[in-house]
């Protein structure tokens, strides 16, 4: 079954924001340092000013210390201006103390541990957003929507979805996104890298959560569950267009035949009928097909397997979807039912055959009616369109 891929700007906000986050916070750090430097230089600044009132009122005495009093403020203030660098990336700090903070990103420092959970950070800001995800208190909330976040730059990058505003700008093609993880992604596609890798089957990924779907075909898990039939997906974006199958819903239609489908994905397949192309290749004999299951259907010709085993008679099946089927003869259930009757079937296939006796194509020419389109056209070449030649032949 094909993956179908749907995200959201919030869905991985939090994931956004977590390789910023105590980048962010040294910033902020660092600024609260200086701002308490300014405010120590505006305290020496008003001593110094006191003292000189005093010293103005005719005690001549006292200038020898008014000159000491002024040389030392401009050591101090020398001093607070001199440059701290870091001689790993060159980057400088305004002080001693911003400089060692900053060096335990290079250490690999991290002296603040979470007691709840033992992820460790390198500085104490960080460790109190942190906590954030254990208490679930998010302070900072949309004006527009109400959606609260933990982090106040978690909140700034979802106002870009009221606002419309991306900002970074792919170089090679020109797409724009919202977030800056979101083009980093985006540019595998250019560079073809694909850094998550399957330790079962050693299949590679461009981003992580593609490994995680893929993941379920190993592990078997399928999370999400229809509530009509009870079949299972390893991905949520499936379900919605399983859901079309029971409500005869068939959204997606073909351009060039008209057909309708109720899945994205089957609408892509059936594409390929029209443009010939067959991507999936046969490794014993050769032999093309338009999608991977028909290709997968096929190799068991080679193989011989038949891997799919009922649990209540023990009849074997060459595909899932037919195990699946005949496991419903050994039930009452009958999942799909035709919204315009009420009848319900148990085969997909017989319930496509039913509706079709709904949406009769009938002949414009004369009348005749027929189970589908492609029908109606051999009807309209073999009977109507032949007669034409005849007339024009009595003109030569």
């Amino acid at each position: 079954m094909a993956f179908i891929k749907e995200e959201s700007e919030d869905f991985r906000i939090e994931e956004v924001f977590s390789l910023k986050q105590e980048e962010m916070e040294e910033q902020t750090d660092l600024l609260v340092l200086k701002e308490e430097n300014q405010d120590l230089n505006e305290m020496e600044q008003t001593d110094q000013y006191e003292n000189n009132h005093v010293l103005i009122t005719g005690k001549k005495s006292t200038q020898t210390k008014t000159t000491s009093l002024r040389k030392s403020a401009q050591k101090t203030k020398s001093k607070s201006t001199s440059s701290f660098t870091c001689h790993h990336c060159g980057k400088s700090f305004d002080e001693k103390q911003n400089l060692q903070t900053h060096m335990r990103f290079h250490t690999g420092e991290r002296p603040f541990p979470c007691q709840q959970c033992g992820k460790s950070f390198a500085q104490q800001g960080s460790l109190k957003n942190h906590m954030r995800t254990h208490t679930g208190e998010k302070p900072f909330n949309c004006q527009q929507c109400g959606k609260s976040f933990p982090h106040e730059a978690a909140l700034k990058s979802h106002m870009r979805i009221h606002t419309g505003e991306k900002p970074f700008t792919c170089q090679q093609c020109g797409n724009s996104f919202s977030h800056k993880s979101n083009l980093k992604r985006h540019m595998r596609i250019h560079s073809g890298e694909k850094p998550f890798t399957c330790q079962q089957c050693g299949k590679s990924f461009s981003q992580k959560v593609k490994i995680q779907s893929h993941m379920r075909i190993h592990t078997g898990e399928k999370p999400y569950t229809c509530h009509l039939c009870g079949k299972g997906f390893t991905q949520k974006s499936t379900l919605p267009s399983h859901m079309n199958i029971h409500t005869g819903a068939k959204p997606y239609t073909c351009e060039q035949c008209g057909k309708s489908f109720p899945g994205k994905q089957n609408l892509k397949i059936h594409m390929r009928r029209h443009t010939g192309e067959k991507p999936y290749s046969c490794k014993y004999c050769g032999k093309n097909f338009t999608n991977a299951s028909s290709c997968k259907y096929h190799m068991r010709v080679h193989t011989g397997q038949n891997v799919f085993t009922c649990d209540l008679c023990g009849k074997r099946l060459t595909t899932e979807l037919s195990l699946e089927c005949h496991k419903l003869r050994h039930t009452a259930i009958k999942p799909f039912e035709c919204v315009q009757c009420g009848k319900c079937f148990r085969s997909l296939i017989r319930y496509d055959s039913h509706m079709k006796t709904h949406s009769a194509e009938e002949c414009a020419q004369c009348g005749k009616s027929f189970k589908n389109k492609r029908n109606l056209n051999v009807h309209i070449k073999k009977q109507h369109i032949q007669e034409k030649p005849l007339g024009r032949a009595s003109h030569k």
